[in-house]
């Protein structure tokens, strides 16, 4: 079974150098940047408003995104984008929200409904950044719920680009090897270094 599948006629768009993972699930109005990865999984679901993930941006290993319904609390629902060179953590959910590029989501952080990252921010592992907040760029926000403790250094900000092109550059080799599991059994040590 494909990881993508389409909903009330709308199809992930997945481009050719862009990698999701077969145990990852991808449904409806999805559309991917070139160098981008969903890892395994994964879930994007955009069945009432799109999902937009730019360029060589990570969604890692159990991250959850979706998108926000209309409702008295939610007027018009929120869609989900996400700019160029993000990195989404192991285990994040975001739900409804707007990440710009160079960002790093941390494991296991919430983002909700109707919040905007601004670019070369980070919201910190295990942080709930509750619906509508504003977080600055080059903010770091920590917390339940969360909020800004200090700026982003210049090489912390450096290190956000490097994360996105470290994914960028590893979904290229898995777009490339594709070996059965059972391959992975008889090959020895040193064809992992």
């Amino acid at each position: 079974m494909s990881p993508a599948r389409a909903f009330h006629g709308f199809v992930p768009e997945i481009p050719a150098l862009a990698y999701v993972d077969p145990s990852a699930q991808v449904i409806g109005q999805v559309s991917m940047g070139e160098g981008s990865s969903i890892w395994p999984c994964a879930v994007v679901r955009a069945d009432m408003h799109p999902v937009r993930i730019g360029e060589r941006t990570n969604i890692q290993d159990g991250a959850l995104l979706h998108v926000t319904h209309d409702t008295r609390y939610t007027l018009g629902g929120f869609g989900l984008s996400i700019g160029d060179d993000v990195s989404i953590g192991h285990g994040a959910a975001l739900h409804g929200c707007a990440i710009q590029s160079a960002c790093f989501i941390g494991m296991r952080a919430v983002v909700l409904g109707g919040t905007l990252v601004k670019r070369h921010s980070m919201i910190g592992a295990g942080a709930v950044v509750t619906q509508g907040k504003v977080v600055g760029e080059g903010e770091l926000w920590v917390g339940n719920p969360a909020r800004c403790v200090r700026m982003l250094t210049l090489d912390e900000i450096r290190n956000i680009y490097y994360v996105a092109n470290h994914y960028a550059s590893l979904q290229a080799r898995y777009r490339e090897v594709r070996r059965p599991a059972h391959a992975a059994a008889s090959m020895s040590e040193r064809d992992f270094a």
